[in-house]
């Protein structure tokens, strides 16, 4: 997750006209660049049903991807629900109005009978009303709505993990494939396993009632995209799909947001860690417990969380009764040169998740020449690579184990961050992502015709 992603960060080093020559030599040297549509620029119609571009790695993906889609060239349009993505670069945004209803600056509002005459809109908030997620499924049928005599203006639709009925119906009319980030099976197993409520079961499994339809659609797209090799053998166990029908395509990492301060010194005994939600698959609990355990043994330490808990949620609880309050910040929203200026000021950066479908929090922290400290959870470990210490996921004492020898050895720590700054500067970029993606596309639109 990226916390805070910049809309008016500088250009790109490599501008429109040498993105665009740099993807003419990655295609020249592909076997199948003879065809003609691995040659040409391509219309691409993404689609994007929630999209917060300052929180959650499918915001920070459309974002980035849509722009470094356009620097080569490419017409790219991103069709998209609420909140605003803020897209940069030469993107078209069309927005889709939805009722919003997880706004929270009205959350879960009751619609006016204007509104509920719109047949979706009655399906959300009905949805809504009853504890479910609906929005991949009315996402994706005013998507097909808005598109339905627009098919002729795209080469191909790219669906960003909505997957939704009304998106495997526009793959009657053109090329569609989609992103998988990670099998949403996993959270609603984690989220089941978090509760001994059955009242909490029940609304969990209420809420992830979506997830049937994502495998249903998954399953009948003859192409599709995810982050790591690691997704991707999941997505293909979890839902039932084979292997061979996907391509991995990495994420990159936003290096002209993050990258070295060197001009801020490193504070001591200082870690930071971006996952302030209380969603159990992130492992806030543990990092908690990991920092009452070196409290315990008169460590001295301080938290730094980048962003705000939820009031009354349990990551506040868990926080009163370790009586942790005087040893945690919590940043809430800030803007991106605080965010990096916390990053140079953090001696060790923590990723406590216990599952990941790729792990931008890893990266984001390595470009930034950060040690860091992450678990085996999901893909974690193969972006981390050998650049970051890897501990088993829920597991406080491993945790604070791992932080405790490297607060105690400055050498190591050095290593780290710079063989980290290197494998994201060599692996890691969004110009490589844009590349692999557009690659991607045309043999999706190959196969198609």
């Amino acid at each position: 997750m990226s916390f805070i992603e910049d809309n008016s960060c500088a250009r790109s080093p490599v501008d429109k006209a040498s993105a665009s020559e740099a993807e003419d030599r990655w295609f020249d040297s592909s076997r199948a660049h003879h065809h003609p549509i691995m040659q040409s620029k391509l219309r691409i119609g993404i689609i994007s049903y929630r999209s917060n571009p300052h929180c959650g790695g499918q915001g920070v993906y459309v974002r980035n991807l849509s722009r470094r889609l356009a620097d080569l060239g490419h017409r790219v349009e991103v069709i998209a629900g609420p909140p605003d993505p803020q897209l940069n670069g030469n993107v078209k945004l069309t927005k889709i109005k939805t009722l919003d209803l997880y706004n929270p600056e009205a959350l879960f509002r009751t619609p006016n009978l204007h509104e509920l005459e719109d047949p979706v809109n009655l399906i959300e908030w009905l949805g809504v009303s009853t504890m479910g997620y609906p929005e991949p499924l009315t996402f994706g049928m005013r998507a097909k709505r808005y598109l339905k005599d627009k098919f002729q203006k795209y080469d191909i639709i790219h669906d960003n993990q909505c997957l939704a009925y009304g998106i495997l119906s526009l793959s009657k009319h053109l090329p569609v494939t989609a992103t998988i980030h990670h099998p949403m099976t996993v959270d609603r197993r984690i989220a089941l396993k978090s509760t001994r409520s059955p009242y909490r079961k029940f609304q969990q499994l209420r809420w992830y009632s979506f997830i049937g339809m994502q495998k249903y659609v998954a399953r009948r797209l003859p192409k599709l995209i995810t982050v790591s090799d690691f997704s991707r053998q999941d997505i293909s166990k979890e839902f039932s799909i084979p292997y061979n029908r996907f391509t991995t395509i990495p994420n990159g990492i936003n290096t002209e947001l993050f990258h070295p301060l060197e001009h801020i010194t490193r504070k001591e005994h200082r870690l930071i860690v971006t996952n302030s939600a209380d969603t159990p698959l992130k492992g806030l609990y543990y990092l908690l417990h990991a920092v009452k355990l070196m409290e315990m043994e008169k460590r001295p330490i301080k938290l730094v969380v980048i962003g705000s808990p939820k009031k009354n949620g349990g990551i506040e609880k868990v926080i009163k009764r370790l009586a942790l309050g005087h040893l945690i910040e919590f940043t809430g929203r800030i803007d991106n040169k605080r965010f990096v200026e916390e990053y140079a000021k953090a001696t060790i950066a923590v990723v406590p998740s216990l599952y990941e479908g790729f792990g931008l929090p890893v990266g984001e922290a390595m470009a930034c020449r950060i040690p860091v400290i992450c678990t085996t959870g999901g893909a974690l470990p193969e972006v981390a690579g050998n650049a970051a210490k890897i501990v088993p996921s829920a597991n406080a004492k491993a945790l604070k184990d791992a932080i405790v020898r490297l607060l105690d050895d400055p050498s190591e720590r050095e290593r780290m961050a710079q063989a980290g700054y290197d494998r994201v500067m060599n692996n890691y970029t969004w110009e490589m992502t844009a590349l692999k993606t557009a690659n991607a596309y045309r043999e999706v639109i190959r196969d198609y015709r």
